[in-house]
This record gives structure tokens, sequence and C-alpha cells, in this order.
């Protein structure tokens, strides 16, 4: 008779991850995984776990120690690190809580991580010249989404009578609403240019005096608040493009869902989006100044880009998608992770 075979398993830390893009990866990696055969638990000290997946960081150290000394592998998950603290007054407990998080990021990258998946190049860049190079293994392993639920197949198309602009964040706030300011300067500009009205939608956590901060008389903005995971390929399927409003972003979940849906993006080219956004899926406008110093970009350069997209969204549509398809994959994320994991 045959003796039966023992069930992989892997787990990921830390559980609860609330809103934007690390919970949406865990969702999308456990899935892949069961689909895979293979267990998924949130217990580094489970006997059965043969590696652990931190997603970020996390405060169980010493259950990771204790994982790590019995053999079990660890893996980190890394995109950028906290930086906007350091650049503009966001509050002491913001600023504490930035700061705890850093040190958590690079105790584990360098004294527990086995090896390191960076989310992009240009992460693997940030940390290795922000924190030197560890002995730990680093590969770039990209985002990705299903692509047979992130479709441009569906009923929802962009309005005919405007043009709209997405804006898809977990939270917006805590210093991070330049993005969102810009947002709403670019809708301005091209309400002067194009020969439709253009709105701006805002998906994600908004604060009350944010909205009335950034708000300017004419441009007309729909805040939508917390989306649904399960709603954004319909949102991203009624919109004209995609604004990617984070600046220094590792690798954006709202882009990789965007293109997946044949929403093309435009963004700054900072952080990766040049490494996600080809130029047949969308465009990068030159910053015209130092991001990291959080001074004020250029908006006209941004605005060309998003016309050239409005004027061509046939092609750019079709281009996004096909980009996704290309490297976006959810199996070929997997697949990659698990190399890592179980190599």
């Amino acid at each position: 008779m045959e003796e039966p075979v023992s069930k992989r398993m892997i787990c990921m830390v830390p559980q609860a991850l609330g809103l934007g893009g690390p919970a949406s990866f865990q969702a999308r990696m456990a899935a892949g995984l069961i689909r895979r055969g293979i267990e998924v638990n949130h217990d580094p000290l489970d006997p059965a776990v043969s590696a652990v997946l931190v997603i970020g960081g996390t405060k169980k150290l010493g259950e990771l120690m204790r994982a790590k000394r019995r053999g079990v592998r660890i893996i980190q998950r890394l995109n950028g690190m906290n930086w906007v603290h350091r650049r503009r007054f966001t509050g002491i407990r913001h600023f504490v809580r930035a700061e705890t998080g850093n040190w958590l990021l690079a105790f584990i990258r360098s004294r527990l991580a086995d090896a390191i998946a960076y989310q992009s190049e240009f992460s693997q860049r940030w940390w290795n010249d922000a924190r030197g190079d560890v002995k730990a293994a680093g590969v770039v392993i990209h985002n990705g989404v299903d692509l047979s639920i992130y479709t441009p197949s569906g009923p929802q198309i962009p309005p005919a009578d405007r043009y709209r602009v997405l804006v898809v964040e977990g939270h917006l706030g805590g210093g991070y609403d330049q993005g969102l300011a810009t947002a709403v300067r670019l809708v301005d500009l091209l309400n002067r240019r194009m020969d439709k009205p253009v709105e701006l939608c805002v998906a994600g956590d908004t604060p009350e005096s944010l909205k009335a901060q950034v708000a300017m008389p004419g441009v007309q903005i729909q805040w939508l608040g917390v989306v649904r995971l399960d709603e954004i390929p319909a949102l991203d399927r009624s919109a004209h493009l995609l604004f990617s409003s984070d600046i220094n972003a590792a690798c954006p979940n709202s882009v990789v869902e965007a293109l997946a849906c044949g929403l093309p993006a435009v963004s700054f080219d900072t952080g990766a989006l040049s490494e996600l956004v080809t130029p047949e899926a969308g465009c990068t406008a030159p910053y015209g100044g130092d991001p990291w110093k959080l001074e004020l970009p250029d908006v006209h350069a941004l605005a060309d880009c998003a016309q050239q997209i409005l004027a061509a969204q046939g092609s750019y549509r079709a281009g996004a998608r096909a980009r996704a398809e290309q490297v976006f994959s959810l199996d070929l994320m997997v697949d990659r992770y698990l190399e890592v994991l179980l190599p």
C-alpha cells in the first residue's frame, strides 16, 4: 500500500492586514496556494509549517526566531519603507508608528529572512541603497491578479458624455495627501483642455478634513469611500484612466488591477511606475522636481500624458490588458513565490 503524501503548509504573517495592498495580496496568495494543494495558516510554530511568508513586517519576532531555529524557511515580502513622516509633520503618534515599522522591516530583512521577495526593482534598489546589502538572497516578484476576474469583459463601460479619472487607494491622508491634491489639479487642467467634462472618482478611506482641503471650484469629485475588493473590476471598467497618486510607490495593486481590466494608467515617473506601466499601457510623466523632498510636481506634464491616453482609448485599453497578461497574472506570481518558499 502506498504511503500517504504529506501535505505542505505555508504560514503567512501577520494575519490581520486591514485595507489596501497587503490584505489583497494575502487573500490572493492564499487562494493560489490552496488551489495547488498547499495548506495555509498563520502560526509560525505549527510543526507542519514548511515556510513562513512575512508580508512586510510582524511584531512576532520571537515566534519567527523559534521557527527559524527549527529549520523553517523565512521569506520576507518587501515593498518600500515609511518616509513621508521625515519630510512632513504627520503627528507624534504617526512618526513613532512609522519608525517602529521601518525597524521591524529592517530587522527581519537583515537578521531573519532566508530570502527576500521585493515587489519591484525599484523596491530592491531602495532597500539596498538605504539599508545596505544583506546575506539573504533577493528576487523581484511583481504583484499579480486573477486575470479571469480582473478583465475588460463586463457590462460596465466608461460614460460617453464625460471623461472619468479614477484614483484607488486604501487610505488617503496621513501625509500622503499631496497625491490627491495633484489628482484634483489634474482634473481641473483637463477640464480646460478636453472637449467633454472631466470628473474625478476617488475610492479609499478619505478623511472629511482632507476632502475639504483639496476641493477646487469647478472640479466634480465622487467620493466613493472604501470599495470592496470584488467591486474593483467593475469600477476600473467604468473609468477612462487611472491616476496612481502615491509618490515613490513600490508596486501599487491599483495599477496592476487597472491594467488587467484594460484601464490605462497615468502617473509620474517615480517609484516603480515606469517599471510597471509600459508605453502601450499608459503614460508616466516627468515629476519636474524632487519627489523625495515632496516638491510640487509638474501637473501640466501629467495632463499631457492624460490627454494623450484620452485621445487614443482603444489602443491604450488593449495595451493595458496585454501588459497584464504578459507579466501580472496571479498564477505567475504564485509560482514565483513557490520557487522561493519551497525551493
